[in-house]
C-alpha cells in the first residue's frame, strides 16, 4: 500500500523517495478523476434536459425525476457508503461504486423510455454515494501527513467544486455537438480508467465490526425523505402537504436514528465523531457553503440563458473564470496558505473573498457586461471558495481514528449535499417571490424582474457564506502539524 511505502522512503532525491512520489502522484490522479466524475454528474444532465424531454417524450412533471432520481440515492446513502468503506475496505467499496456508476451511465445512455433513464440515474446516484466518502477517506489513508496530504486535499476539494461547473460546460458541449446520450456515456471510459488505476491506492484493509442495520436503515430513510422534501419544495412550495409530510418523516427518522446510536454497541455513527467541536463546526459550515454555492450556479445559469440569452455552449464557456479560480485556489493557493495559517484562518479568508464575489453578483442588471459583472466576480468567487473547500474538508476528517475516516467523510459530503438542496430550494422560492411580486405590480419588464429575483438570491447566498464564516471562526480550532512532527495515520487535532 502507498502508506507502507511512505514509511520506507529515503531522503529527498533518492530513488525510493522518487518512486514514492510517483506512486502518490498516480494515486492523486485516480482520486481526483473519481471526485470530478461524481461532482459533474450533479449538473451535466441539467443542460440536456430539454433534449431528453423531446427525444423520450417525457412529461414536464416527470422530467424533474431525471435530476431527483440521482439526488435521492446520492444524498441518502452517503453515510452508509462511508461506513461500508470502513467495514469492508475503502478501496473495495470505491471500486464497487465505480462499477455501479458506469453501469448506471450505460443503462441511462441507452434508455428507450423515461423509466429506463430514471433507473440509470438511480444507479448513478448509488455509485456516487459509494465513491464520494471512500475517495475522501482514501486521501487520509494514502497520503502522509503534511504537504503531501495538504496538496491531495486541495486537489480533492478543487475537483468537488469544479465538477459542477465542468458539468455545465461539458453538458453544453456534448448536447449541442454530439447527443444528449453522451452526457451519460461520458462517465463510462473515465470510470473504467479510474478502476484500472485503483491498485495504487491504500485502503485495502477492512476494519473489524458489524453492520448497524437499524442505524443504516433509519439514517438512509431519513436522508432520502429530507432530500425529497427539499426537492419537492423547490417546485411545490414549503407549505405543500407532501413536502411537510416528508420533512416530518425525516425528522422522526433522524430522532430514531439518534436513539439507536445511543444504545447500539455497533453504532454506525460513534458519538465522538459528531460531538467534536471542530468536526461539528466544519460540517455546519460546509452545509452553509453548499447552500450558497449550489444556488450561485443555478441562478447564474438562469440569468445567462433567460436574461442574456446565451446558448447552452456559451453558458458553459462563460463559467471558465470560475473553473480557473477554483482550480488554482484549491490545488495550489489553499494548500500553500495552510503551511502558514490555521485551517480556520484559511476558511475565514476564503469565505470573505467568496462573500465579496456574491455581493458583486448582486449588482447585476439586464444590461451588465460579461467581463466586469460575470467573469471577474466568478474568478473572485472561485478563488475564495477553493480556499474554503480545502480547509473545511480537512477539518471535517481531522482527528478521527483511521477506522472512522469513512463515516467522517460520508458526513462531510452529506452536509454539502443537504446544504445545497436546502439552499437551492430556499433561494428559488425567494427569487420567484420577488420576481412575481414585481411583475404583478406592473411597471417592470420581465428581464428586470427576473434579474431582481436572482440578485436577491445572491445576497442571501452571501449571507450563507457569512454565517459559515462565523461558524468556522468560533468552532474550528486546529492546526496542521509539520510533516516531520506529525504522527502516522490520521492527525489528531491540536489547539491553535
Amino acid at each position: 500500500m502507498a502508506t507502507e511505502s511512505v514509511s520506507k522512503a529515503g531522503p529527498p532525491g533518492t530513488a525510493t523517495s522518487q518512486a514514492v512520489s510517483r506512486g502518490l502522484g498516480l494515486a492523486l490522479l485516480v482520486i481526483a478523476c473519481a471526485q470530478l466524475l461524481i461532482s459533474l454528474d450533479n449538473t451535466i444532465v441539467n443542460i440536456a434536459l430539454p433534449s431528453m424531454e423531446s427525444a423520450l417524450d417525457i412529461s414536464r412533471t416527470n422530467l424533474a425525476w431525471v435530476v431527483t432520481a440521482y439526488a435521492l440515492p446520492f444524498g441518502g446513502l452517503l453515510l452508509v457508503g462511508g461506513k461500508a468503506g470502513d467495514l469492508f475496505g475503502r478501496r473495495r467499496v470505491f471500486r464497487i461504486g465505480l462499477v455501479v456508476l458506469a453501469l448506471g451511465s450505460l443503462v441511462g445512455g441507452l434508455a428507450p423510455n423515461p423509466q429506463v433513464l430514471i433507473t440509470g440515474r438511480v444507479l448513478q446516484g448509488i455509485g456516487s454515494a459509494l465513491i464520494a466518502p471512500t475517495a475522501l477517506s482514501l486521501v487520509a489513508t494514502t497520503f502522509p501527513p503534511g504537504p503531501e496530504r495538504n496538496k491531495a486535499m486541495g486537489v480533492y476539494g478543487a475537483m468537488g467544486g469544479l465538477g459542477s461547473t465542468v458539468g455545465l460546460l461539458l453538458g453544453g458541449l456534448l448536447t449541442e455537438y454530439v447527443s444528449w446520450r453522451w452526457v451519460l456515456f461520458v462517465n463510462i471510459p473515465v470510470a473504467l480508467a479510474v478502476l484500472l488505476g485503483t491498485n495504487v491506492l491504500a485502503g485495502g484493509d477492512r476494519e473489524r465490526g458489524r453492520i448497524d442495520f437499524p442505524g443504516a436503515i433509519t439514517v438512509t430513510a431519513s436522508m432520502v425523505s429530507l432530500v425529497y422534501a427539499i426537492t419537492r419544495a423547490s417546485t411545490h412550495g414549503w407549505s405543500d402537504t407532501l413536502t411537510l409530510g416528508f420533512l416530518g418523516a425525516a425528522l422522526v427518522l433522524l430522532v430514531v436514528f439518534i436513539i439507536i446510536q445511543s444504545v447500539s454497541r455497533i453504532a454506525m455513527m460513534p458519538g465522538h465523531v459528531v460531538r467534536n467541536r471542530t468536526r461539528a463546526g466544519a460540517n455546519v459550515a460546509f452545509m452553509l457553503v453548499g447552500a450558497g454555492m449550489f444556488g450561485t450556479y443555478y441562478f447564474l445559469t438562469l440569468y445567462m440563458q433567460g436574461v442574456k440569452h446565451y446558448s447552452a455552449m456559451q453558458t458553459g464557456l462563460a463559467y471558465l473564470p470560475f473553473v480557473f479560480g477554483m482550480a488554482f485556489s484549491a490545488a495550489a493557493l489553499g494548500p500553500k496558505l495552510l503551511t502558514r495559517l490555521s485551517p480556520r484562518g484559511v476558511i475565514v479568508l476564503g469565505l470573505l473573498i467568496g462573500t465579496g464575489g456574491m455581493a458583486w453578483f448582486a449588482a447585476l442588471s439586464p444590461t451588465s457586461s460579461y467581463l466586469t459583472m460575470l467573469a471577474l466576480p466568478m474568478l473572485i468567487s472561485g478563488l475564495g471558495l477553493g480556499m474554503a473547500f480545502v480547509s473545511v474538508m480537512m477539518s471535517g476528517v481531522f482527528g478521527v481514528a483511521p477506522q472512522e475516516t469513512g463515516i467522517a467523510s460520508g458526513l462531510i459530503n452529506t452536509s454539502q449535499q443537504i446544504g445545497g438542496a436546502i439552499g437551492l430550494a430556499t433561494l428559488a422560492t425567494v427569487a420567484a417571490s420577488v420576481t412575481s411580486g414585481l411583475l404583478s405590480s406592473g411597471g417592470t419588464d420581465e428581464a428586470s424582474a427576473l434579474t431582481e429575483g436572482f440578485t436577491t438570491a445572491f445576497l442571501i447566498g452571501g449571507a450563507f457564506y457569512v454565517a459559515a464564516l462565523l461558524i468556522a471562526l468560533f468552532t474550528i480550532n486546529v492546526r496542521i502539524p509539520r510533516a516531520d512532527a506529525a504522527p502516522t495515520g490520521v492527525e489528531q487535532p491540536v489547539a491553535s
